[in-house]
């Protein structure tokens, strides 16, 4: 599977493909990655404000 693909579906972009394994320790995993994609795009949502926007 492409990184793409897997980002797309952390997201909620992407249905998930139907025919992937289903584990509680794969949920887990997945869903502790879907918590660090939206912190470090909120992360990069707040430099650009910060460096961009704020910029004295």
């Amino acid at each position: 599977m492409g990184i793409l693909r897997q980002i797309g579906e952390y997201l909620y972009i992407r249905k998930k493909d139907p025919n992937a394994p289903r584990t509680k320790w794969m949920g887990y995993m997945h869903g502790i990655n879907r918590i660090s994609i939206f912190m470090f795009l909120a992360a990069l949502i707040f430099l650009f404000i910060k460096l961009v926007i704020l910029k004295k």
